[in-house]
């Protein structure tokens, strides 16, 4: 590699770590310092890096046209009237999953099978006491 550090973390290492860097949590990631050392001095895992981050940027813009589906009213009504009978305070879980599953074939034959799974989840406590965030639902 090069005298200024790369050599310290391997390649495979920092392909481990893409994800992170990709989800903007490199902190994350055992040793982030040098994973950035080692992206800025080696292009092939600067390339890969590119090409993670193009294919995410391509799921993620590929999810947001194809999920327009509309909750039915009756769902909105059904959750108001929750909201409203419950005495103190209520919570709102709100579940985020994705699964990534990348398949490359070599020139040489040889199948390379990665699979990333991405989940997040939000909680908001709501206190009727306080008043409904916004107003109303």
């Amino acid at each position: 590699m090069s005298l200024f550090g790369a050599e310290r973390i391997g390649c495979p290492e920092v392909l481990a770590s893409l994800v992170f860097i990709i989800e903007d949590a490199i902190e994350q990631v055992e040793r982030p310092e040098e994973v950035r050392n080692h992206i800025n001095l080696c292009p092939n895992c600067s390339r890969q890096l590119e090409h993670e981050q193009l294919t995410h940027t391509f799921l993620v813009d590929a999810l947001r046209r194809s999920c327009t589906e509309k909750a039915p009213s009756s769902l909105y009504e059904s959750i108001h009237n929750q909201l409203v009978s419950a005495q103190a305070n209520t919570e709102v879980v709100t579940t985020f999953s994705m699964t990534e599953i990348s398949i490359e074939i070599d020139e040489f034959g040889n199948v390379e099978h990665r699979e990333i799974q991405i989940e997040q989840t939000h909680v908001q406590h709501i206190n009727f006491d306080d008043g409904l965030p916004g107003g109303k639902i």
